[in-house]
């Protein structure tokens, strides 16, 4: 475990925020990073730049010798007894959301002058409700994922890509786990995580009684990534399959749960030509592959679909907002007849007035197979950015429709590959 992650991108962020009278919120899944970047590269890069450890003021609020600070009276105490003096103070408060009325000691912190201060916290209702509801306009918000593709390539420069894309949609890119040397102690940290520490922590937070029908659903969802579905649907499936009764409402509800923890991501479906959102179905990917195989046992890794699920998180990582692309056309039947039928653009992506349309094709070995992969987006009917991005080795060139066709390897390994 020699190797260093570097999380340039975070760290730049935060560095370009530093001392901005605002409070400062990385968010993301359990085990992804975010004490790292706050308390080892972000620490480091306050002590290369002059501050003096005895103003870096640090609360792990999930270390149990740190339970009396989770008391926001004492916590807030605390914190006005390290301040000495009247030069610059930072202030690095871990888990943050394990503090009851977490929100008044952030509100004090943003009176103190002097005091600059970085909170991290690990679910999305602490991100989109509490603190967007309690800090608008007073706090910046930066949601960590795990390792990108690049960040894990990077970490291994010796590896080739394709040894190291094997690694990584098999084993997906939560720190700890890309630094353990052997496939078994990687297979063994993800299914201990999911087990004791996911599971535990969403039964746990939502009170749920009925955990075996959780793990049900877990395991439904995680062998349907990418495929489209509903509360109603997954109700259907199980009745059909004698898993029991599960109501869609309550299903609804734990699908919620698993997004709340960012172990899952819902993605919407956008009408392109009616440019109007369809309420249902929905597609769900896994924030990091290693824990969705951990669920399955690592028994089903079927690469098309783990490379949908990568793509879409890469998507994400660079600033759109991805949907799922429905468009309709009129297919000829073989009655000679003409009927309407749906087809389906893998993304949509949007990102202020920018957008780009993205298929994942894993292999194009012929030019009817292209043809086929293509036809959703030559359906499209407008000039926005078509691209299709195959796990084929081929040059990065623009066929006779005007879809840019690339590799994966470019896709995943420049950041700026959408855009030239």
């Amino acid at each position: 475990m020699g190797a260093i992650i570097k999380r340039d991108m975070y760290l730049e962020r935060l560095i370009s925020h530093k001392g901005n009278k605002r409070i400062k919120i990385v968010t993301g899944m359990r085990r992804c990073g975010k004490s790292y970047l706050l308390f080892n590269l972000f620490k480091n890069h306050l002590i290369g730049d002059g501050v003096k450890p005895s103003h870096i003021i640090e609360i792990q609020l999930e270390d149990r010798i740190n339970k009396e600070l989770r008391d926001p009276d004492t916590c807030l105490a605390f914190i006005k007894k390290q301040i000495k003096d009247e030069k610059p103070y930072y202030l690095l408060i871990d888990e943050v959301q394990l503090m009851s009325e977490f929100e008044d000691v952030l509100n004090s912190c943003l009176h103190i002058q002097n005091l600059d201060t970085y909170v991290t916290g690990s679910n999305s209702r602490f991100l989109s409700k509490d603190i967007i509801t309690e800090f608008r306009g007073r706090g910046d918000e930066m949601y960590l994922r795990p390792l990108s593709f690049m960040e894990y390539k990077t970490t291994y420069p010796d590896r080739s890509f394709e040894e190291a894309w094997k690694e990584y949609i098999t084993f997906g890119g939560l720190p700890y786990c890309a630094l353990l040397s052997t496939r078994e102690e990687k297979a063994e940290y993800l299914k201990r995580l999911f087990d004791e520490v996911f599971l535990r922590d969403i039964i746990e937070r939502n009170k749920i009684k009925n955990d075996e029908q959780l793990e049900s659903l877990l395991n439904v969802i995680s062998s349907a990534v990418g495929s489209l579905t509903n509360p109603k649907k997954l109700e259907d499936t199980f009745v059909s399959s004698g898993a029991g009764k599960l109501s869609a409402y309550t299903i609804k509800q734990y699908l919620d749960h698993l997004c709340d923890a960012f172990m899952i991501e819902q993605a919407e479906r956008y009408d392109i030509k009616g440019k109007r959102y369809i309420s249902t179905p929905y597609k769900y990917y896994f924030t990091d592959t290693g824990l969705r195989n951990a669920r399955l046992n690592f028994r089903q890794l079927e690469e098309t679909h783990l490379m949908e699920n990568v793509m879409y998180n890469e998507l994400c990582l660079r600033g759109y907002s991805v949907d799922v692309g429905v468009v309709e056309i009129n297919e000829r039947q073989t009655d000679g007849k003409y009927a309407r039928k749906q087809i389906e653009v893998d993304f949509v992506c949007n990102k202020s007035d920018e957008r780009v349309y993205v298929q994942s094709a894993f292999s194009i070995p012929t030019t009817e197979k292209r043809l086929q992969e293509e036809r959703p987006l030559a359906n499209v009917g407008d000039g926005f950015r078509k691209v299709v991005v195959t796990k084929d080795n081929v040059i990065r060139h623009n066929d006779e429709n005007g879809i840019l066709i690339m590799s994966l390897q470019e896709f995943l390994m420049d950041a700026g590959a959408l855009e030239k």
